[in-house]
């Protein structure tokens, strides 16, 4: 017997070490407390294998140290991993230092019988003809057992607690440890009050701790997953089908009932179901395939996904499959609206700029032998229609404008939005009827059935030469025959022609040359004097003037209406200013009481602050405000006029001289002089000379003076070429001039010859 029991010690042992190095692997949580319960149950079986193995007393009662001091370390580990399975809150934790307390008392005191004897002893036996020594238990011992046994029962009490109040899918989880462990502790106390030679409960230890590892770390409560899995495929919104091997159904979800409109009671007809509804997918008889399906059409059209599935056994045979279709009908609406409003204007429903140009590039390169026009379509002062009426009319124009865009087009037409009020259109040439298109557009009203409102269209209109060219570009040119239109009211329609590419090309030749004309003093300014009612010159008015090193004397108007509308008149005034403010440094003697007066463009505005970049100039240099005089046009202040008052008011507040030219060139001069921070009154000659009836004119110029005069503004008239004009300007009461009977602008040098000779 003590050989049977040997073996089987020894095998339990090996079983217990094989399940603790698998422990110290794992990487589950609890993996340390189980690893470190199986190690606490091999020097218990292991004492008991040396007392069986022991035929002497020395290494029996080496034995029994181990064994009763190993019982201890087991209950130890059996209190950490109860702790972890059960999950039991860290408030407990006084109760688990009670006991770890107890358990070192007890080992304590049980090492201490080598000394005192007071725990336990042995006597000879004879077994199987061999002298064995069996327990004699003292007080000492019965302590160890009280103490063991108390947290083992206590240890029982939580599992059974557990038990109680957990969902009964989880009852073998617990059940199984705590039936082995009330087997382990009957066991025990059998062997204690059998007498027995040798203990046969290390046995049950050894299997406890066998299905601790198992339990622990590789049981899944199969019942619990497969309910699990069955609810969550029960409540899942795809519609499910399960089949056997044989494709057979045996079981679907409410959805796929549903979709099949079938009962629980009909799931053999599910195959046939599925091989008629999808018998244009190819792969429907496949093992494993996924494919999109549409059912109707129109705003009734719904999408879904499917996806099979199958099923295969370790040796790789079929033992079933499913089917999941997915009604992803929101998902694909969604994702075409947001495509639609990435390639749609949101108002108009047409393409966007972006997807414009991408349609027309690959109309151009799939069409190579069909000629083309681009259109610009510009709604000419859209802002006006937004702030006569309403932003819901201008809207209503807008839409109505791309509702007309469709009804001229054919299939072959391509177009969209360009911008606020702009629409492009990619049109084959022999599509496009200008005179219709005239004719139509000569009268375009929109009307909402409260307003009305006559629309002024211009089309430009480009014809494409290279089918590979960039599609912005064509529009560009397309818009600049549009801004070619000078008669707003009599022309609709421009074409792009040799005279607008040269003067594109012109345009862009003077404007990369603004910098170094600038910094190699090519650009300069021109003074023409003002006089008073003697003739005296008092100031001179700066204009720019460039003399260009290839292309000779350049003309105002030949570039600087290209820089007033590409911004960069900004640098131009920029730097006349700070010319205006050399030349005044300069002067001194008899040119010390002279002034300049320069142009502010209306781009200035936008583009820096007027005010501190003048009054910078006029500190660097050392000028009073009051000689370099501020010169602002009419039209300048129609646009954003409250902000450029403030801008007015700030400059005469620092003690600058602010003149208004221009005047009467707008449509509200008298009602806004009576609010305008000016000083002086600049009027153009031509207003006298443009109209038919001099009576009038001279009589309305002569109550623009005396007004002037009144409201302590003093005037100035500009243009001023016969001395009959000047003496009338005089006998009105003008109190300055500038004009060709005085002196043309000249440069710097000639104006201050001519200055000193009429001292």
């Amino acid at each position: 017997m003590r050989e049977l029991f040997t073996i089987i010690f020894l095998l339990l042992i090996l079983g217990l070490m094989i399940c603790v190095n698998n422990a110290t692997r794992s990487r589950k949580k609890i993996s340390r407390p189980v690893g470190f319960l199986l190690a606490s149950l091999i020097p218990p079986i292991t004492g008991n294998l040396i007392i069986i193995c022991s035929t002497d007393r020395l290494c029996s009662d080496i034995g029994r140290y181990i064994y009763f001091i190993g019982m201890d370390l087991v209950m130890f580990a059996l209190i950490r991993f109860s702790g972890a399975y059960c999950n039991i809150p860290g408030k407990r934790v006084g109760l688990r230092h009670i006991s770890y307390l107890l358990l070192i008392i007890d080992s304590i005191q049980l090492f201490c019988n080598i000394f005192f004897g007071h725990a336990f002893g042995s006597e000879q036996v004879e077994v199987e003809g061999a002298p064995y020594y069996t327990l004699v238990p003292y007080a000492g011992q019965t302590f160890h057992r009280i103490v063991d046994y108390s947290i083992l029962a206590v240890i029982i009490i939580i599992f059974i607690i557990k038990m109680i109040t957990s969902p009964r899918i989880y009852l073998e989880r617990y059940a199984v440890i705590l039936i082995t462990m009330v087997i382990c502790a009957a066991w025990q106390t059998l062997y204690i009050f059998s007498r027995s030679p040798i203990d046969r409960s290390m046995i049950g230890f050894g299997v406890f701790g066998l299905l601790i590892f198992y339990f622990s770390l590789y049981y899944r409560p199969l019942r619990l997953l497969d309910r699990m899995l069955a609810n969550v495929a029960s409540e899942m919104n795809e519609a499910l089908f399960f089949f056997d091997a044989n494709e057979k159904c045996i079981w679907a979800n409410a959805p796929a009932l549903a979709f099949a409109e079938l009962t629980e009671e009909e799931l053999d007809k599910v195959p046939d179901f599925v091989e008629w509804r999808f018998e244009d997918i190819k792969e429907i008889h496949s093992e494993e395939w996924s494919a999109p399906y549409e059912i109707g059409k129109g705003e009734q059209k719904k999408y879904y996904k499917l996806d099979k599935h199958t099923q295969r056994d370790d040796r790789g045979r079929v033992t079933g499959s499913f089917l999941r279709i997915r009604d992803n009908t929101e998902e694909q609406k969604k994702l075409q609206r947001e495509l639609y409003y990435a390639s749609h204007d949101i108002l108009t429903g047409l393409y966007t700029r972006e997807f414009l140009y991408e349609h027309i590039h690959q109309a151009l390169v799939d069409n190579p032998d069909t000629d083309y026009y681009i259109v610009y379509v510009d709604v000419k002062n859209f802002k006006i229609v937004n702030d006569i009426f309403s932003t819901a009319f201008s809207d209503h124009a807008l839409r109505r404008i791309s509702k007309r865009i469709r009804e001229y087009s054919t299939k072959n037409w391509i177009y969209g939005c360009l911008g606020d009020a702009a629409f492009g259109v990619c049109l084959p040439t022999n599509e496009f009827q200008d005179e219709r298109l005239e004719r139509n557009l000569s009268g375009f009203i929109v009307s909402d059935g409260n307003h009305e409102y006559h629309l002024l269209i211009h089309l430009g209109v480009y014809q494409v030469t290279d089918h590979s060219g960039d599609v912005s570009v064509m529009f560009d040119r397309a818009y600049v025959a549009v801004a070619s239109i000078s008669d707003e009211y009599g022309k609709h329609i421009s074409y792009y022609d040799e005279n607008l590419r040269s003067k594109l090309v012109w345009e862009q030749h003077i404007s990369t040359q603004l910098s170094d004309a600038i910094a190699n003093r090519h650009i300069n300014p021109y003074l023409q004097p003002i006089v008073d009612g003697s003739g005296k010159p008092v100031g001179a008015e700066a204009l720019v003037r460039w003399i260009h090193p290839e292309d000779g004397f350049l003309s105002p108007g030949s570039f600087i209406p290209v820089f007033e509308k590409n911004g960069m008149i900004v640098e131009v005034d920029r730097y006349m200013w700070r010319c205006a403010c050399e030349i005044l440094s300069r002067w001194k003697g008899e040119l010390a009481d002279l002034f300049i007066s320069v142009n502010i463009s209306p781009k200035d505005f936008y583009f820096m602050d007027v005010v501190s970049e003048i009054t910078g100039l006029t500190e660097e240099y050392g000028i009073e405000p009051a000689r370099l005089r501020i010169e602002i046009t009419e039209t300048a202040m129609m646009n954003e006029g409250e902000d450029r008052m403030k801008i007015l008011n700030e400059f005469r507040k620092l003690g600058f001289i602010v003149e208004m030219d221009d005047f009467g060139s707008g449509y509200s001069s008298l009602n806004m002089l009576k609010d305008m921070p000016v000083d002086v009154l600049k009027i153009d000659m031509k207003f006298l000379s443009s109209s038919d009836n001099n009576d009038r004119a001279k009589k309305i110029v002569q109550s623009i003076i005396g007004l002037s005069g009144e409201l302590g503004i003093e005037s100035l008239t500009e243009g001023v070429e016969t001395d009959i004009q000047y003496k009338s300007l005089y006998e009105m009461g003008c109190k300055l001039y500038q004009g060709y009977l005085f002196s043309k602008p000249v440069p710097v040098e000639d104006f201050e010859k001519y200055c000193l000779q009429k001292k």
